[in-house]
């Protein structure tokens, strides 16, 4: 054998006894974003999670999150699953803010070791959002009757449709601040002492950048992933690992977005609002 592939299978055996590091991309809102567009749930976080946790000769496992927020039981349960690998594997997790990592993007980043930002990252957010529409004066004026049958009498709390109630309101407030004392303890639990500032400044859903982010104690400091890892692990090889691709995306590749498919056949915006929710409520920061 010529020096040429000695050399090429040395190196190929080097790579192979080489620590890694597995890096996680979190992009896009959490919880169930709709017909053809990206969400982060446990069911889509879940294979990759596993699978970077299951890398040979691990080192560490990156988590890169680039998330507005969502869905505060999604949020919880990635971050749960998170601790649990990490625990198993007995690997740490480190997480890196990007454009955004605010409400429940956040509290995902909360269940890491170590939190690093940009200078430029958004971070915090540490509140919780209503929103909904109020259509009741709109049927009115174009005469519409709206029929709406229920058994119990909070069912249909705070119906589009309907005029709104005041008790209602104060039954919404009630939910969202149980929602906030959850985050709020969660925040406390993961950071600890290193929060420097004022519960009053800290956790009124607010967001900072990310020195401000660092200086408050929601962060652990500034830096860029790569940098960072270099610095932390440089013998380690980073190993990326990407979420499997939907059928439909694999069958379509590069022809069509599966986004703009699925645009291209949703009608019926009416009937999908008398469809939703009143109210959604969540741990997404509203810019």
């Amino acid at each position: 054998m010529t020096a040429g592939p000695l050399a090429a299978v040395g190196k190929k055996f080097a790579k192979s006894r080489a620590e890694h590091v597995a890096v996680v991309r979190l992009d896009g809102p959490i919880g169930a974003a709709g017909m053809g567009k990206h969400g982060l749930t446990t069911d889509t976080v879940e294979p990759v999670l596993k699978r970077a946790f299951a890398t040979d000769r691990l080192k560490a496992v990156v988590v890169v999150i680039n998330s507005p927020g969502g869905s505060p039981a999604q949020s919880e349960y990635i971050a749960e699953r998170i601790r649990q690998l990490s625990a198993e594997k007995g690997v740490p997790v480190l997480a890196f803010c990007e454009d955004v990592a605010a409400s429940g993007g956040y509290w995902v980043a909360c269940a890491a070791d170590e939190i690093f930002a940009a200078h430029t990252s958004v971070v915090g957010s540490i509140g919780v959002v209503s929103s909904g529409f109020g259509f009741s004066a709109l049927l009115d004026r174009f005469g519409v009757q709206r029929r709406l049958y229920a058994t119990g009498e909070n069912k249909a709390r705070l119906d589009t449709f309907s005029p709104e109630v005041a008790e209602d309101v104060e039954w919404l407030k009630g939910l969202q601040g149980q929602l906030h004392e959850a985050f709020i303890a969660w925040v406390r639990q993961r950071r600890g002492k290193k929060l420097t500032a004022s519960d009053e400044e800290l956790f009124n859903g607010d967001v900072w950048v990310g020195r401000r982010a660092a200086e408050l104690g929601l962060v652990d400091g500034i830096g860029v992933m790569r940098s960072v890892v270099a610095e932390r692990y440089p013998d380690a090889e980073i190993t990326v690992i990407e979420a499997p691709k939907p059928l439909l995306a694999r069958l379509v590749g590069n022809q069509m977005s599966v986004s703009g498919l699925a645009e291209g056949l949703t009608s019926g915006v009416i009937a999908a609002i008398d469809r939703a929710p009143a109210v959604r409520t969540g741990f997404l920061h509203r810019d």
